[in-house]
Parts: C-alpha cells; sequence; structure tokens
C-alpha cells in the first residue's frame, strides 16, 4: 500500500513467560494479513487485483473476496461522508486507498488483541493508528498530532481509546482530491476523525480534510466518531466530545 506499518503489543504486567512467548505467533497472524492487504489493493503494485482492476483488465466479480467488502464498505463512507470520500473519483479510476490502508490496520490489530496476556496493542499505518486495551499501567493510550504548520511540533494530543486517522497535504503535497471538482484541493491544513473502526476514521478523515470544517456535521453524525479540523490559518475547530488529553 505504499506506506510503513508499525506493531506494538504490550504485555500485561501479570503475562506468563508462556504468553510472552505465545505473542510471536499472533504478530505474525497480524504480519501475514497487512502483507496479503498489500498484494490485493496496493495501487503500487501493477500485478494487485486493484491495480488490474483500475485498468479495466478484470471486473470486479474477478477479484477476491476481500475487494467486495472494501467496494461496500466504501460506498457506505462515501454516503456517511455526504460525498466528501469518494474513491470514484479518483485519477485513474477506483482507488480505497484513502479506506483501506485503516481497514487493513484494523483487521491486523484484531489478530493481535485476541492474544492472552496483553494489556494493549496499536497497530500504527503512516501516523493513522488502530488500537486497543491500555498500557500496562492502566493509563490509556496517548497520541499526539502534528501541527501542520510546523509538522515536528505537536498540536494537540488525544486520549485514544479506539483508533484515530489525520489527513492533509502537509506532508505529500496536494494529493486529496475534491470529489465535486476532481482537481486536488483541501479545505484544511488537517483533520483528525476518532472512532472505534480505523477503515471507517481513515475515510472520514480524508472527507473532512476535503470539506474542511463544515464538514464536522457529518462526522458527527456518525455515533462514536468525532473530528477535529485545523485551518489553514491555524485556526481549530471540533465535534463535541473529540477526545483532547491535555485541555
Amino acid at each position: 500500500m505504499g506506506t510503513v506499518i508499525t506493531i506494538d503489543v504490550y504485555p500485561g504486567l501479570a503475562a506468563t513467560p508462556g504468553q510472552r512467548a505465545g505473542l510471536s505467533g499472533q504478530i505474525q497472524r497480524a504480519c501475514d494479513l497487512l502483507h496479503r492487504a498489500d498484494e490485493v489493493f496496493s495501487t503500487w503494485r501493477e500485478d494487485s487485483p486493484v491495480s488490474r482492476l483500475r485498468r479495466g483488465e478484470i471486473s470486479a466479480a474477478d477479484t477476491p473476496a476481500e475487494v467486495a467488502d472494501v467496494i461496500a464498505a466504501c460506498e457506505a463512507a462515501r454516503e456517511l461522508s455526504r460525498g466528501w470520500f469518494d474513491p470514484w473519483a479518483m485519477p485513474g479510476g477506483f482507488d480505497p486507498t484513502g479506506y483501506v490502508k485503516g481497514w487493513a490496520a484494523q483487521r491486523a490489530l484484531a489478530a493481535l488483541a485476541s492474544a492472552d496476556g496483553i494489556s494493549g496493542a496499536m497497530v500504527n499505518a503512516a501516523g493513522d493508528i488502530a488500537s486497543s486495551g491500555r498500557m500496562p499501567t492502566g493509563q490509556p493510550f496517548r497520541i499526539g498530532i502534528a501541527d501542520p504548520a510546523a509538522p515536528r511540533r505537536l498540536a494537540e494530543i488525544v486520549e485514544l481509546t479506539g483508533a484515530v486517522a489525520t489527513s492533509g497535504s502537509y506532508e505529500r503535497g496536494p494529493h486529496l482530491i475534491d470529489p465535486r471538482s476532481g482537481l486536488a484541493g483541501a479545505r484544511a491544513a488537517s483533520a483528525t476523525v476518532t472512532g472505534p473502526d480505523l477503515g471507517l476514521a481513515d475515510a472520514l478523515a480524508t472527507g473532512l480534510a476535503v470539506a474542511g470544517p463544515d464538514g464536522l456535521a457529518f462526522v458527527e453524525a456518525v455515533e462514536g466518531y468525532a473530528g477535529l479540523t485545523i485551518g489553514l490559518d491555524g485556526t481549530r475547530q471540533s465535534t463535541p466530545g473529540f477526545p483532547f488529553a491535555l485541555r
């Protein structure tokens, strides 16, 4: 999927040596799921089913079963975002990258969360994070949100109880596509969405970055999700209940 993914697993304070040793199998299972997602969905790989689908060499019916699941989820995310997230508006045809990166990380997390003896786990897909549990001390995970005007500086800190995704153009340049014009464009310097599922949070954050602060309304309408925008002028707006750690 053209990105780096890291995995952090925290054994509980009471975890036995056997439980700790058994984590390697769960981590390998998570890695296998991530590699599978890359093989199927990467637009960077010419031989992936999604790349072949984009070129019109095969139909959706010819792709692996998980492609149909992702297409259905992307359709739902497009509706929930009121059209601001639209993988069918991308140059070159259907591109689920804005959803599938988070989807793959969430699946990898599920493989870890079932392990015995762990306190918590995180799967970090280029800054978009799926998490379960807590630190061994009982403290929740805390995740920093970069300041788009100075990415080495933190703008906010989130107290994480699920997933967090941030979208913006401050690192990769103008790559976000406005579905209404078909051109690159964003009305926020960065947009962050938290919620129980990283796939949907990733999609909503992409749509929110393009829509700008007005898009906070569609995030707030999705149960369990919250959003934050940092404007091109540095102005910050958020939905009620956004999980700021330090306010």
